[in-house]
Order: C-alpha cells, then sequence, then structure tokens
C-alpha cells in the first residue's frame, strides 16, 4: 500500500521531482535572487552628481546606498529631495549635531528614508498618499506642490528610468526623530547639572553669600582667553569661568585630538602634529581652552616649512612653545572669512596667544599672505579643519613676530629679550627730545650747556 500525502501517492510524486530535475536542474540551486546593476543612468548615480549635496552627504554617512542599491533593483524610487539652505542653513546646529554622531546612526537613517518612497511619483499624479522606505506616511497635494507641511520647489528637477528627485524647502521631519532628539537633549542637560552646595556665609557679615549670575550654556567666556591660559612666563594665572569647564559642554580635548589625527591624515603635516603632541603640553593646554568656550584658529606651518627651522630657533628652553603660540589666533577664522576681511581693509592684525605680538595678514596674488619679507607666508591649505571651535589654516612658511621700528622702512625680527628694537627707538625718540629743547632754548635767547646744542 504507497504512502499518500494529502491524498497524492509517494510513487507519483518521486516521477514528478525526477521529472523537474531532468528538464530544469537549476530548481534545486538555492541561490538569492539576482539584483540589477546600477548603472551611469541610475537615480541614485543622478543624486550624487546633483546640486543636492547634502543630502548626498548625509546618504553616504548614513551607509544607506546599499540599501538604496537594492531597492531600486527592484522598484522605482521617488527621492524628496531638501535643498542645500534647508539643511545649512535653516537647520538647527544642536539637531545636526545630534544626526550625526555615531550613537544616533539609527535616526539619521529614519530621517533620510522618510524622504524615499519605493514607487516613481511624477508631478502630475493622482496619488495623495504614499508610505515611505521609513514606513512614514507622506501626504502629497494636487500637482504635487507640497509635500507634508514641505513646499516643493523644483518638480522633476531630476528624471530617470529607475526613479525621480524632487526638490523640497524643508526637512521631513518624523515623529519618531523628533522624540528621539528631545529625549537625548534632555538627559544630556540633566546629567549636565551638579547639585546645589550649601550656601556660603560671608564671616565679614555674617550673611549669605550672593552667588554668581548663571552663565548660560553656549556663551562667551567672560574673561579674556589670556587669563584662561596656563601659568607661565608673562600669563596671568587666574582660570577662566567659562561656559564649558564645569559643565563640559564643549569636549576640548576629544577636538583637539580630532584636529591633530586630521593633520596626520592630511598629510604635509607631521612636524607640526608632533610638536603639538610631544614636545610641548600646547595640546592639553588648547584642549581645556576649547572646554572653557574660548574658539582658537591654528596656522598651521607644513613640513617644508618646519624643516627650515634651525637648531638655535629650537634650543632655547620655551622655544617650541613660543614659536607655536604665534601660531594660534584666539578667534575663529576660516578662508572665506580672512580672505574677505584682508580684501575690505588691505591689512588686518590679528591678536595670537604670544601677548602682546600679533600677525599681520594682506591680499597677495589672490590668497592671504601673513607676516612681511622674508619672514612672511601664504595661506596653502585653506579649512584643513574646521569644527566651529578649532580652525586649522594650512600655511607654507614658520612666522615670526616682528616690530615697526619709528624712522626705519624695513621690519626687524623681535629677540627673546626684545633689547634690540628697544635701543633703536630709544636712541631715535631721545635724540628728537634733545633737539626739540635745544630749538626751545634758542627761541628765549639762553644758551644750553648740553655739547649736541652747541
Amino acid at each position: 500500500m504507497d504512502r499518500r500525502i494529502y491524498g497524492v501517492s509517494g510513487h507519483r510524486i518521486f516521477l514528478s521531482l525526477l521529472f523537474l530535475v531532468s528538464v530544469f536542474p537549476q530548481a534545486l540551486t538555492l541561490s538569492p535572487s539576482p539584483t540589477a546593476q546600477i548603472n551611469s543612468n541610475s537615480i541614485l548615480v543622478a543624486l550624487l552628481d546633483s546640486h543636492y549635496t547634502e543630502l548626498a552627504e548625509l546618504v553616504e554617512k548614513a551607509m544607506l546606498l546599499q540599501k538604496l542599491e537594492d531597492t531600486v533593483a527592484t522598484h522605482n524610487i521617488t527621492i524628496f529631495a531638501p535643498t542645500n539652505e534647508a539643511l545649512d542653513r535653516n537647520l538647527d546646529p544642536d539637531f545636526k549635531r545630534f544626526l550625526l554622531e555615531p550613537a544616533n546612526l539609527h535616526s539619521l537613517q529614519t530621517l533620510l528614508l522618510s524622504h524615499i518612497t519605493p514607487a516613481q511619483i511624477g508631478s502630475k499624479t493622482l496619488t495623495r498618499h504614499v508610505t515611505s522606505l521609513s514606513d512614514h506616511n507622506l501626504k502629497l497635494s494636487e500637482n504635487l506642490t507640497t509635500v507634508d507641511e514641505a513646499k516643493v520647489t523644483h518638480p522633476d528637477v531630476v528624471t530617470r528610468p529607475d526613479g525621480v528627485i524632487h526638490g523640497i524647502d524643508r526637512l521631513l521631519l518624523p515623529r519618531s526623530v523628533e522624540d528621539d532628539f528631545n529625549r537625548r537633549r534632555s538627559l544630556r542637560s540633566i546629567t549636565a547639572v551638579k547639585p546645589e552646595p550649601s550656601p556660603e556665609i560671608d564671616p565679614r557679615t555674617h550673611r549669605l553669600k550672593k552667588p554668581p549670575p548663571p552663565v548660560k550654556p553656549g556663551s562667551s567666556p567672560e574673561l579674556p582667553i589670556y587669563d584662561a591660559m596656563a601659568p607661565g612666563p608673562a600669563l596671568a594665572p587666574a582660570p577662566a569661568p567659562g561656559p564649558g569647564g564645569p559643565h563640559h559642554h564643549f569636549n576640548g580635548e576629544r577636538q583637539v585630538e580630532d584636529f591633530i589625527h586630521t593633520l596626520l591624515h592630511y598629510g604635509g603635516y607631521n612636524e607640526m602634529a608632533d610638536i603639538l603632541v610631544n614636545l610641548t603640553s600646547l595640546a592639553v593646554e588648547m584642549g581645556r581652552l576649547v572646554s572653557e568656550g574660548y574658539v582658537l584658529t591654528v596656522l598651521a606651518p607644513n613640513d617644508e616649512a618646519m624643516a627650515k627651522l634651525t637648531t638655535e630657533q629650537l634650543s632655547e628652553p620655551g622655544a617650541p612653545e613660543q614659536i607655536m603660540y604665534y601660531h594660534i589666533i584666539p578667534e575663529y577664522q576660516t578662508e572665506e572669512s580672512m580672505y574677505n576681511a584682508v580684501r575690505r581693509f588691505g591689512k588686518v592684525r590679528y591678536d595670537t596667544l604670544r601677548l602682546p605680538h600679533k600677525v599681520v595678514a594682506q591680499e597677495a596674488d589672490g590668497s592671504v599672505k601673513f607676516g612681511h619679507g622674508d619672514g612672511s607666508a601664504y595661506l596653502f591649505d585653506p579649512d584643513i579643519y574646521t569644527d566651529g571651535r578649532i580652525s586649522v589654516q594650512g600655511i607654507d612658511g614658520v612666522l615670526f613676530p616682528t616690530v615697526e621700528v619709528e624712522g626705519a622702512e624695513r621690519v626687524r625680527p623681535v629677540t627673546r629679550t626684545g633689547q634690540n628694537g628697544a635701543k633703536v627707538v630709544v636712541k631715535h625718540r631721545r635724540g628728537k627730545l634733545l633737539e626739540t629743547a635745544c630749538w626751545m632754548l634758542g627761541t628765549f635767547g639762553q644758551h644750553s650747556r648740553f655739547a649736541s646744542c652747541q
């Protein structure tokens, strides 16, 4: 008696399988379904080459290219692309920083996938509701003038056989991403607050001491940057009560570490990075200043310029620190801001951490030139690192402070003691005063006892 499975004899099933194997041998080969190859005419290639560069960079940082390639292989897609202005200028800086943190990768992916639908929707579509790749329901208006609360500024701006791109004027923000951002921000603000201590009593008046006014997070420090620097030659020892110090609103050490790693990976600035890390404590000092809320611009000489430094220039105690201090500006400047300044004002004098010396910048050959004569340097590699707190600008020379001597046409370098320049100035002023005194005595008909007046 044949064994039957759901009313079918086992002998008949065996014959059927034998027939399938003989006719279709590939039927027993277990392989994943083939994916279509992405060619140069794909909508994904068009997105990367389009004017929506900010969105394309976010897609790459969110590691969504592979997922989108798999989606395009089986569906046509529609991308509602926010303009660069919507992602750069109109986006809250805290929210943008939240999206770019590695811990919030899932939120960034959810946000970007909410702008992509697994169906090609043209501007003449009659569809009113569609679901995005993040299961976010999008509401479309008639003739596709709006998507949710965003206005479609450029309908059908890019059309390809496997998809279409529509330009919109703002982000489509899913509720889950917004809730995640608010929750993380609330937790961060709670952990940054320290418990208040017991009130202190002034022993002179026997009254409660008034607490200092609260400092708003992110505000500028109250004291000059020179008062916040570590004790040293000609530097005040008092630390600055900046907005970051005890509450850690800014992680200066991590930002300094990031820009030093950027110098190493960029190439050509290994000597500068080596001095910052090994020969001086300046990296630690810079990290503390940034944590206190200060901003810095570093003029980084390249390796060719550093190789020209002599042993005499580096052998004196504290010489590497003094050289580096002169290359740090206590302002946040980019190539664009410095070039616009020198174009407008001709010459700009920037303060440096080597008080009281300033570095002079001027326009030259379509770039920014620092210093004078043989000791000058050009802005060679602009904007190597810019994170809003630290800006690193590569230059092709090592700068030394100079002083303009009265009555002289050239500029002499300042020594560590500053005696040469001081003697010339004092002598020049003394002769001028003596000449004036002799003239006044002669006017009143009196004779001077000075030999130089004879």
